[in-house]
């Protein structure tokens, strides 16, 4: 059945998935050769009710492009597929889905019926990611798909497996061995979803905010010299002062202040350092401490210190042993809790005195008057600054006004209110603005298990790629924080500790153990569910089976590559180092790979409220996976910017139509007639075909080569050349003429081996359209996602077919280029001039000369002295040629066309290269904004450069 014109990727995509799902050709260790090397990777598993978008696409494309190349080697491969519960962003998709059916609410219908809501809909939103996976032709072995939840006691049947159990016995070993531990610390805390959350989920954007300036007075009626200098020492500024003036974005907190805190060097503070001030609003006194934070430079330079709601000020508060007061609650209001405030505060009035006090107690004073409790934390923010200015304790300014009536001037006092920018946490889940909270939480004592993770990286045993990544890496883990593990949640793996009516807590990994831990008593379990980067920090052994010694945790533990973002080093990355090597002693992956972020064709980071978001689905419905692929690895540079541009997108899939095309040219002069596999490659006579098989095994070591280094984007590069350019372009031309006569049959034999061994090196990349031709155009023992990988080496290149071929292909393009530069017209025959040419030249010419003349469109060649006037000359090696041109272009008008071209792109280029000389210009504008400048003054002297050599032929001929 003869070839369809034109590859239908709607239509054979999924007949094609459909196949190798059907055949397991992707399950563990498929296709293995005898004793062959393990290779596995483990897939960043995507939220379970997520959906595919242009990162996954990205980063599953190249794990595939690795997986099949080791696959067809005959080695041992897995790719072991899985989902994540993730807690927080899976609990908002279900009550969302549930708001909108008008269910009951979580706490209406209780912990125990919501989740087994969950995990109803974590069946439904399953097969999404799964199934857009497959779409992109991910070759991962369904059968083994894991997920962070299986094996949950309220898990259903269908959702077996053993993850739960691995999680729960790594928190019960980890805490008997002192490395968990349950504290009070500072954390991000949602107010929406009332839970703790990690930095990776707080979005810090650039709002519109106010800095309010306050006074603090000092107790006692003092007062003291304020005195401001300039930088000689000499006084700008004297004043008598009995305050200490503070600014702030948040007036609410200052009801929690425990200090106000001046800089050691700073002059001005220097004579009430230890002096007492009265806290605004609260009958309270509260030290001036020094303190290296604050930033004289800054404001007042003095900063007031509320140590249970800034990260900064927690700092400063354990460093100063100042008490925290927490003033808000788990809904981000001002709380309404605990005894009255005056018996708050005179137990406050107590401690402050030196009164012995409890880290509990603390946390219960309730230290917000009685008029802002119960409040909304932004009401109670205007609430305090309206009391402040009515107190007479904001700072306050001059300010001249007009009467509109009368026309007279008047001047009054002011508060100072700035309108500044200011960075902003939000919760990317529930968009609402992130409270630092002090709050029990449990954590993983992080500085008794990073030395191995550091050690692994420094030694080598686990490599990072790129470099800089190594630096990140070392960073972030040798300043590591005590990590919070515990949330506010009820989807997730319940933190496996019990509590009796006294407080007092057992840790066992059922209830019954720890009853008897506890000789008997009646025990409540802890609320909270662990941190989702905790479960998904045990992915590598969890998925393989651990703590059951299985053969696949024995075969593919540790894996080979782990290939994920460089946002999530520390977050995952990180993290499944110190856990694994502090579980079972030993790292969980040799090798890491880290790409960026996908952006838009302009280098943009793709966001909704830009417009410039990319769904990777679309792209397939419209171009094919396979062009999205290719399109992937091309762009995948080590470090560099990944920019999709769907023209690029577009021009691979026409790559894949050149392709096809070839193998339909071949299929109408006879070369699938009878063809299988060849065992090797065959042994022909011909020059040309002689070339192309070298140039097949110079492509293979090149891909090879790239591969095994990372460089996606080179071995796509190499791909995209040798089919496009010198099979397509080249060898289908020379090809022709050899099909009649008595070079037809080596020549149908090479070309099949050719294209053969290009759908082979393509497959990695573009699985579908190579899969397809594969089965179309020949008898094939096994489907090509099986079929063996080429070892041939460069001992097939013909040194000889070498370098005639080369000359040839040089020479071509020399004539082509120079009719190009000088605008000849594409359909006319010109004729050459040979100046000189060598024995080795001549024979190149005399046994290519019908190739030669009809892919560069010449008439004729004659020998010649030397060059006439209004020809332009072309040097290739061992050889001179002269094209005259004289009547057949006007010079002179070339010459104005190309000039007037030059004059514009000249003041393009001097335009960007004063943008990109303007310091000001790279540190403020947009990184997108100064990539695309530099990037367009490229491509602009890239012209000019082409238009300059065309310019100086033209001077040459007149």
């Amino acid at each position: 059945m003869p070839m369809e014109k034109n590859f239908n990727a709607a239509e054979a995509e999924a007949r094609i998935s459909a196949k190798w799902t059907q055949a397991k050709a992707f399950a563990a260790g498929a296709n293995a050769k005898a004793g062959a090397e393990a290779f596995s990777i483990m897939i960043p598993p995507p939220n379970v009710t997520g959906s595919l978008h242009m990162g996954h696409a990205f980063n599953n494309t190249l794990q595939d492009i690795l997986v099949r190349w080791h696959r067809m080697q005959g080695h041992d491969t897995l790719w072991q597929v899985g989902t994540d519960h993730a807690g927080i962003a899976t609990q908002m998709v279900t009550e969302r889905e549930m708001a909108k059916n008008g269910e009951a609410t979580r706490r209406e219908m209780g912990r125990e019926a919501f989740l087994a809501r969950v995990w109803e809909q974590k069946r439904k939103s399953r097969g999404t990611i799964i199934g857009q996976l497959q779409r992109l032709g991910a070759s991962c072995d369904w059968d083994r798909e894991a997920f962070t939840m299986s094996g949950a006691p309220q898990a259903p049947a269908g959702e077996e497996g053993n993850f739960h159990d691995a999680v729960i016995k790594v928190f019960v070993d980890m805490y008997d061995k002192g490395l968990i531990y349950r504290g009070k610390r500072l954390v991000n805390w949602d107010p929406h979803f009332e839970t703790a959350i990690s930095d990776l989920e707080v979005e810090n954007l650039e709002v519109a905010g106010h800095m309010w300036h306050f006074k603090y007075r000092l107790a006692g009626g003092e007062t003291y010299e304020y005195v401001e200098t300039d930088a000689d020492g000499a006084v700008t500024f004297r004043e008598l002062r009995d305050y200490i003036s503070i600014a702030t974005t948040r007036p609410e907190t200052m009801l929690g202040d425990g200090a106000v805190a001046v800089h050691p060097s700073d002059a001005r503070y220097a004579p009430i350092v230890g002096k007492m001030v009265h806290l605004p609003l609260c009958d309270r006194l509260i030290p001036i401490i020094a303190d290296e934070y604050p930033d004289p430079a800054f404001g007042s330079g003095a900063v007031k210190i509320t140590g249970a709601h800034d990260f900064n000020d927690y700092q400063v508060a354990k460093r100063a042993g100042l008490p925290c007061y927490r003033l808000l609650d788990t809904r981000g209001a001002m709380r309404a809790d605990g005894a009255p405030y005056e018996v708050a505060v005179a137990r406050a009035r107590e401690i402050a005195a030196g009164s012995a006090t409890t880290e509990a107690e603390v946390d219960a004073l309730n230290l917000v008057p009685e008029k802002y409790r119960g409040l909304d934390r932004f009401e109670a923010r205007k609430a305090v600054v309206t009391d402040i200015n009515a107190a007479g304790l904001a700072v306050t300014v001059l300010v001249k006004s007009t009467d509109p009536e009368t026309g007279s001037e008047h001047l009054t006092l002011e508060p100072v209110v700035e309108a500044k920018k200011i960075m902003q946490p939000f919760g990317d889940r529930s968009k609402v603005v992130i409270e630092p909270m002090l709050t029990d939480q449990w954590f993983v004592d992080t500085a008794k298990i990073v030395g191995p993770a550091l050690e692994a990286v420094r030694t080598g045993k686990t490599k990072i790629i790129p470099e800089s990544g190594e630096k990140t890496y070392y960073h972030w883990l040798e300043n590591i924080e005590p990590w919070c593990i515990s949330r506010q949640l009820w989807w997730g793996h319940q933190i496996p500790v019990w509590y009796d009516a006294d407080g007092k807590h057992y840790c066992a990994a059922t209830k019954a153990e720890a009853v008897a831990k506890a000789g008997g008593k009646e025990l409540t379990r802890d609320p909270d569910v662990l941190d989702t980067w905790f479960s998904s920090g045990l992915w590598p052994i969890g998925t393989l089976g651990w703590p059951e010694q299985t053969p696949e945790l024995a075969r593919y533990f540790p894996t080979s590559v782990l290939v994920t973002g460089q946002d999530i080093l520390f977050f995952w990355v990180a993290r499944m180092m110190m856990m694994q090597l502090a579980v079972v002693d030993e790292i969980p992956f040799h090798t890491v790979y880290l790409h960026g972020l996908v952006r838009d064709a302009k280098g943009k980071k793709m966001s909704k409220s830009l417009g410039n978001v990319i769904d990777p689905l679309e792209i397939i419905d419209e171009y094919g996976a396979d062009s999205l692929r290719f399109a992937n690895a091309a762009m995948a540079s080590l470090g560099g910017v990944l920019k999709l541009d769907t023209q690029r997108i577009a021009g691979y899939r026409n790559f894949g139509t050149k392709l096809w095309n070839a193998c339909r040219f071949a299929e109408m002069n006879g070369v699938w007639e009878g063809h299988a596999t060849q065992a090797a490659p065959p042994a022909p006579t011909a020059t040309v075909n002689r070339w192309i098989i070298g140039e097949t095994a110079k492509v293979r070591a090149e891909v090879d080569a790239a591969l095994a280094d990372f460089r996606f984007d080179q071995a796509a590069d190499a791909l995209y050349k040798f089919v496009w350019g010198k099979v397509c372009d080249w060898y289908v031309e020379f090809a022709k003429p050899l099909f009649d006569g008595d070079l037809a049959a080596e020549t149908r034999a090479t070309m099949a081996w050719v294209l053969d061994q290009s759908m082979v090196m393509l497959h990695p990349f573009t699985p579908f359209i190579t899969e397809e031709l594969w089965a179309t155009t020949g008898t094939r023992a096994k489907m090509l996602a099986h079929t063996d990988w080429p070892v041939y080496g460069t001992g097939l290149v013909d040194l000889a077919s070498d370098r005639e071929m080369t000359w040839v292909t040089g020479l071509i393009d020399e004539v082509r280029s120079a009719r190009a530069q000088m605008h000849v017209p594409v359909g006319l025959k010109l004729d050459m001039l040979a100046t000189a040419m060598d024995d080795v030249a001549r024979g190149a010419w005399a046994r290519n000369e019908a190739l030669i003349k009809r892919l560069a469109r010449l008439e004729s060649l004659t020998d010649a002295t030397a060059a006439p006037k209004g020809a332009i000359t072309l040097a290739v090696e061992g050889a001179t040629f002269a094209i005259p041109l004289d009547g057949i272009i006007d010079i002179a008008e070339e010459k104005a066309r190309l000039q007037k071209t030059l004059d514009k792109l000249a003041k393009e280029i001097g335009g960007l290269k004063g943008r990109l000389n303007n310091p000001a210009f790279v540190a403020s504008a947009p990184e997108e904004v100064v990539i695309e400048a530099r990037g367009n003054l490229e491509a602009r002297e890239d012209e000019a450069a082409k238009l300059n050599a065309a310019l100086k032929r033209l001077a040459e001929i007149g």
